[in-house]
């Protein structure tokens, strides 16, 4: 059996590196998960989320010309549906609900940066010649 990338397939931890965890996949061959492919979330030691011997549930994200397979964990898990609609909901609440177009959006925000921007220029300058002992008189 050929092992083929975007495979979702089923396997054993046999070690586990400080980088990474191999797993020997059901049809004998063997894959690196790295660390950065374990979990959505930041994994700082490897060690306290997998052991030797766990049974995973990897995706084939790479296959090198030597044989060498790059796993993922993560990418074998079912996408969170749930937080993705509700951030898309509420962006097209956010422009439904106001008459901006992106034009006039991006004009307000150059506009407010612009004015913010002077307003912190005058305190500086207002600043640094009072302590500098400058006069306005020149």
């Amino acid at each position: 059996m050929s092992v083929q990338v975007g495979e979702i397939l089923e396997g054993k931890v046999t070690d586990i590196m400080n980088y990474g965890v191999f797993v020997k996949l059901n049809d004998g061959s063997i894959g690196l998960v790295h660390i950065s492919e374990v979990s959505r979330d930041y994994v700082e030691d490897i060690h306290a989320v997998l052991k030797s011997g766990d049974d995973v549930k990897v995706k084939v994200i790479s296959m090198d010309e030597k044989g060498k397979m790059g796993l993922s964990i993560k990418k074998a898990l079912p996408m969170p549906e749930r937080k993705y609609k509700e951030q898309r909901n509420t962006r097209t609440e956010k422009n439904e609900n106001t008459d901006e177009t992106p034009e006039s959006k991006l004009d307000n925000m150059l506009s407010k940066f612009l004015k913010d921007s002077d307003e912190k220029q005058l305190y500086l300058k207002k600043n640094f010649e009072s302590k500098r002992g400058y006069s306005k008189r020149r």
